[in-house]
């Protein structure tokens, strides 16, 4: 008998396919916090985290092969600005570095998914919390 946890499954709607996920993952930030990212220096709020990546593959390929990130690591869903837009992403967590005291993130959907900015970091609306 092994006293290693077997990996959980979960189908993955924008992979579209089944993930198997470790029973254990460390998040290094969380949903709230402000995040930049180490290369191309946009900033972000975490709304979602994935504990490996979660993908479709076409997405995973696209990435430049030097520069694509290992799969088995948090990946973030963000809801990013650089200075020319607003818009999403998805970005593993060995490209992100804590960036709270920049201020607050000027995102359009960000009032929708969380109440204020304080302590350097998002607070999610209570409607959407567990």
């Amino acid at each position: 008998m092994s006293n290693v946890a077997e990996n959980a499954r979960y189908f993955s709607p924008q992979a579209g396919r089944q993930i198997s996920v470790p029973a254990v993952s460390e998040a290094r930030f969380a949903i709230g916090d402000v995040v930049r990212h180490r290369l191309f220096g946009f900033r972000g709020v975490v709304f979602d985290i994935d504990p490996v990546f979660a993908n479709s593959e076409e997405w995973y390929e696209s990435i430049p092969e030097d520069m694509r990130p290992v799969r088995e690591q948090p990946f973030y869903h963000l809801l990013a600005e650089n200075d020319e837009s607003s818009y999403v992403a998805y970005v593993s967590q060995q490209n992100l570095t804590s960036d709270a005291e920049a201020g607050p993130v000027d995102h359009p959907s960000l009032r929708e998914m969380f109440d204020g900015f304080s302590d350097g970091r998002y607070h999610l609306r209570r409607s959407l919390s567990h």
